[in-house]
Parts: structure tokens; sequence; C-alpha cells
């Protein structure tokens, strides 16, 4: 029930029926995820350790909010671990994962160029490169065949795909380069040296802070002036 619990949190996160920054009370998640209220009793601590809630007196449970800090924190959390996946990796993973990983990426990139000449992409494309891109860092992570860091990896990558959610209008102007990026690690990788792996998978992540910062930074804007347009809100 414990995990059925977490599971239905993470996919109400993820489609937008939980947002971030809103307050919650335990009844509400009972009504939310349709499980029993001692499951949800056992959620909230798992919750608060992995950082997705914060409890406020008098208020209740807060749903944690993309902020900077929170961004800056979980790429440089992700650029730890995958420096070393990546330099594993690198080593170990066979001739053909490295081959499906690249025909993956061609293939996405190819669709995307084709799109981008006849006069728009599609959110299918958009949702096909976006999975390629997961898919990816995931395979890193996973080839290390470590539980723990598995487990926190995918914690950590949730919190991602939360803050991303709110900007999906944005996911197509940064598409295709994510993907001349991710090329870029494939190469790298292919030469099986661990110091070019590792170097070209953190220049993807610092790009990628880079950008997520950017979206950041638009979304704040946009708060600002929505609420200087309407000071009752």
């Amino acid at each position: 029930m414990r995990e059925k619990a977490y599971e239905s949190f993470s996919e109400h996160l993820l489609s937008g029926r939980i947002r971030p920054g809103q307050f919650l009370s335990q009844r509400e998640l009972t009504e939310l995820t349709g499980l029993p209220l001692g499951a949800i009793r056992e959620l909230i601590p798992r919750l608060e350790v992995e950082g997705f809630i914060t409890t406020v007196p008098q208020r209740g449970m807060q749903v944690v909010h993309a902020d900077v800090k929170l961004i800056r924190d979980a790429f440089q959390f992700r650029l730890f671990l995958e420096r070393e996946a990546a330099a594993v990796f690198a080593q170990q993973a066979s001739d053909a994962m490295l081959a499906q990983l690249r025909k993956e990426h061609e293939s996405v990139l190819a669709n995307f160029e084709r799109a981008s000449r006849k006069g728009g992409l599609s959110d299918n494309l958009v949702a096909e490169a976006q999975n390629v891109d997961w898919k990816l860092h995931n395979t890193l992570i996973d080839f290390l065949g470590n539980e723990i860091i598995t487990s926190a990896y995918r914690v950590n990558l949730l919190k991602l795909r939360i803050f991303r959610r709110e900007q999906t209008r944005l996911d197509a102007v940064h598409a295709i380069p994510t993907m001349r990026e991710h090329l870029a690690v494939l190469e790298a990788l292919a030469t099986r040296d661990s110091r070019k792996a590792a170097d070209a998978i953190s220049a993807h992540i610092l790009c990628a802070l880079d950008r997520a910062l950017g979206l950041q930074g638009t979304v704040m804007s946009n708060r600002t002036s929505a609420s200087a347009s309407n000071p009752k809100r």
C-alpha cells in the first residue's frame, strides 16, 4: 500500500493534478489517491525525506516549489552521478548498446529537422525526443547495477520532470540542441575513454542547467508580471 500511495502521488504530480507549491491535507491525499488514511500517513515521512513536501505549521503540507536552489541542487546531484556512470559505461558497454542509442538519437534529430523545414513540430515528436533523452541518462545510471544509486537518481529525476512539466511549451525549442549534445556524448562514449565520456556528459548537464535556469527566469518573470497586473491575486 505504501508503494501504491507513492506511485499515485507521483502520477498526480506529473499529470498536474497535484501542483508545485500547493497545500494539501491528509484527507485531500486520500481523496486524490483513493487509498486509505493509514497508507497516506505512512507515505508522508517518505515524501518529506525525499524533499517532495514540507510541513508548514497551521497550513498543512506544501508540495515542493521548483525554485532556483532546487534546480541547482538537482543538477549538481546529476552531475556527480552521471560523470561516474559515463566513465564506467564507456569502458564496459557493448558496441551494440552504443549503436542502438546512437540510432535512436539520429532518428529523432532527423525527424525534428524534417518537421522544422516543413514549418512546425508536433507534440508527438517532442514527446519522442523527451523519451529518448531520459532513456540515455537512465541507461547510464542503470548500467552501474547499483540499486541505491538508481533509486536516488529516480527521485531526483522526478523532481526535474515536475519542473519541466510547467514549461512544456518550450521543450520544442531545446529538443534539437539537446539531441546534438547527446550525440556528442555518444561519440565520447564510443572512444572508450572514461575521461572524455565524463567530460562530455558534464558539458551536456551544465548546458541543460543553463536552459533550466533560463526557463525558471521566464516563469518567474511571467508570475511577477501577472501579479503586478492583478494586485488582488
